[in-house]
Parts: structure tokens; C-alpha cells; sequence
């Protein structure tokens, strides 16, 4: 993964700070099976990452294929934070 954010032209720190978002993501979503509001804002936050991810892969003028996997998670990421924002909102 580091070869590929150099190849995506961004730094060290921001390569760190992307895998720390994307495991307070994945705690978020965990959190989420107990407590719905922290699960949709964990699958917001992981929708946001994964259109900036889909962004950089347009910018540097990847394939289709190289670039499906970032807009997969994106719409996955949407999907359930719908799912909690229904759980959350439902009546008790």
C-alpha cells in the first residue's frame, strides 16, 4: 500500500492517517450492532473516505477496474449508514 500512495502523489502521514480513519470505521461499525447512531456516523465517515479514494483514482486516470473497488466500498458505506439511520430512527 505504501508503493500505492506514492503513486497516488500523498504523503506518509497522510497514508497513517487514512488507516487509522478506516480502523475507527470499522470499530465505528462494530459500535453500531449496539449503539445505530454511532454506526451511521462510522459508515458516513467511511462513505466520505471512500469517495475522496474514488476522487484520487479519477485524478490520476485509472482504469475502470482499478478504480471499481473504492466506489464498491462507497456504495456498500451509503448502504449501511441507511440501514442505521432506519434502525436509529425507528420507533422504540
Amino acid at each position: 500500500m505504501a508503493t500505492e500512495f506514492i503513486r497516488f502523489g500523498l504523503t506518509k502521514s497522510q497514508r497513517q492517517g487514512t488507516g487509522v480513519l478506516q480502523i475507527l470505521g470499522a470499530l465505528g461499525i462494530l459500535a453500531g450492532t449496539i449503539y445505530p447512531s454511532i454506526g451511521l456516523v462510522a459508515a458516513t465517515g467511511l462513505s466520505v473516505l471512500m469517495l475522496l479514494g474514488f476522487g484520487v483514482r479519477l485524478k490520476i486516470k485509472d482504469s475502470f477496474v482499478q478504480s471499481f473497488p473504492s466506489f464498491l466500498m462507497l456504495v456498500l458505506n451509503l448502504w449501511a449508514a441507511f440501514l442505521f439511520y432506519e434502525i436509529w430512527m425507528a420507533p422504540a
